[in-house]
């Protein structure tokens, strides 16, 4: 009927990207990740990443860390692999500080550490060093093949194999080649069929291109992610995006006091973190991508978040570059909260958010709309664990939908949102909460307005 308010029932998103499901049992994402860490004199960039990936481990279930060749690092000098133990101990230095965060008590045994982690699960260092491996040493497309086999190809084939439904986003920070040698491995002993569901398991952000020598950059031929792109192009989720890492590397350069004076020393992990050399931390936006706060879903790389909007493929920069502006303020804030809870064991939590008696897990939120709804949106049940005060802002991201929605409160607990006349499709509506304590922390929830025709 034409112009009726409706009160929404919502429908949760089961959110097979990320595991996610309503209750205890909301499950991580299942990261890899495949790094060219290297001395700070060499290049600073993974080290840094690395250290903010161990402050968010909480969010993240680590499958795998793998060493392996980038940029200026063929073959990939195996005594670098020593810097990244470097940081992991230096999370064990910190991790009971950062457990009181969520007031988690004890690690698990290491057998139900190696199932599936629950979203807020501190894991033990121990852990995280059991999956420490070796990748591919050499780039390019033609070292894929017989020989160039790893301890890091066999173990991403094993987590492939697993009974798990969750999907493997492989964050490449240096090289994917070691990805790709998986791949080739599968499509050698198995069906085509069995390879198809092999390379579905895996989604994969590449910073950049850094499968060869940086003077050879853009050279196609020469890298086995163009064979990726090309080979698996309806099967493996592939978002490559220049224009975010390099923003990141500039948002740090620019924002560098904070680093050093809020990052940098605080706790074991701060004293790890170095100067910068080129940019600040490029690596970043392949786990922000996933991270799963309830901004965006990386199913999904139209939805905007930390690491910027994407596509499939090569993505184009100007979009990315202006989400990463917007939302880097908040981005760097949260980071600095968690340094101080490593340091100190104690500081700022993140608001969260309850829409329409909804609970504050990060599934996006569904709603069903005919044109001429008004839909009631009533996020007044949303609360802060330190008892801080709130300030609200609802706003639509514009690239997806065809018509303008009207927000009648934008920066109120409460709103109604007017469907227009000339509405069809998916609109995108995001709620951003912070709180008023140090830093000012932030959380989103994102609803999604599906139209339906009226009969």
């Amino acid at each position: 009927m034409k112009g009726k308010i409706i009160t929404i029932i919502l429908l949760l998103l089961t959110a097979s990207m990320v595991g996610l499901a309503k209750g205890d049992d909301c499950l991580k994402p299942r990261l890899v990740v495949c790094t060219d860490i290297a001395p700070a004199d060499v290049e600073p960039d993974d080290m840094e990443s690395m250290v903010r990936l161990m402050a968010y481990a909480d969010c993240f279930e680590i499958e795998a860390l793998i060493t392996s060749v980038g940029w200026n690092c063929d073959p990939y000098p195996v005594e670098w692999a020593q810097y990244l133990q470097r940081v992991i101990e230096a999370y064990r230095q910190d991790v009971l500080n950062l457990m009181k965060r969520s007031e988690q008590q004890d690690f698990l045994p290491i057998e139900q550490e190696n199932g599936s982690q629950k979203l807020g699960y501190w894991p033990s260092a121990d852990y995280l060093k059991s999956r420490v491996v070796m990748g591919s040493q050499r780039g390019g497309i033609k070292v894929i093949g017989e020989g160039n086999d790893s301890p890091g190809s066999d173990l991403l084939i094993k987590l492939a194999d697993e009974a798990d439904e969750r999907p493997i986003y492989v964050a490449a920070w240096g090289g994917a080649n070691t990805l790709a040698q998986a791949i080739w491995r599968v499509k050698q002993t198995r069906t085509a069929e069995e390879l198809k569901r092999f390379v579905r398991k895996f989604r994969i952000y590449t910073i950049t291109d850094q499968d060869m020598q940086y003077n050879m950059r853009m050279d196609r031929a020469y890298s086995s992610h163009q064979w990726l792109r090309k080979e698996f192009a309806d099967d493996l989720q592939f978002i490559w995006d220049e224009g975010t890492w390099q923003e990141q590397c500039e948002l740090g350069k620019c924002h560098w006091q904070q680093h050093a004076n809020e990052i940098q020393g605080k706790g074991a992990l701060g004293k790890e973190y170095p100067n910068y050399k080129w940019g600040v931390e490029g690596d970043t936006p392949s786990f922000l991508y996933v991270m799963p706060h309830g901004l965006n879903d990386p199913e999904d790389p139209h939805q905007a978040g930390w690491a910027g909007y994407h596509e499939r493929g090569l993505c184009p920069d100007s979009i990315s570059i202006g989400y990463k502006k917007r939302f880097y303020p908040d981005e760097l804030n949260d980071f600095i909260a968690r340094m101080q809870w490593a340091a100190e064991g104690q500081g700022n939590r993140n608001p969260q958010i309850i829409i329409n008696s909804d609970d504050h897990r990060p599934s996006p939120i569904y709603i069903k709309a005919k044109a001429g709804d008004t839909i009631q949106l009533d996020a007044t049940a949303s609360s802060d664990p330190d008892g801080d005060g709130l300030t609200f802002l609802w706003w639509l991201q514009p690239e997806i939908g065809k018509a303008k929605l009207q927000i009648a409160t934008p920066t109120m607990p409460t709103t109604t949102i007017k469907i227009p006349q000339d509405a069809q499709g998916r609109y995108h509506l995001i709620c951003e909460v912070h709180d008023n304590g140090p830093h000012h922390l932030v959380a989103y929830r994102r609803v999604i307005i599906d139209i339906i025709e009226n009969n």
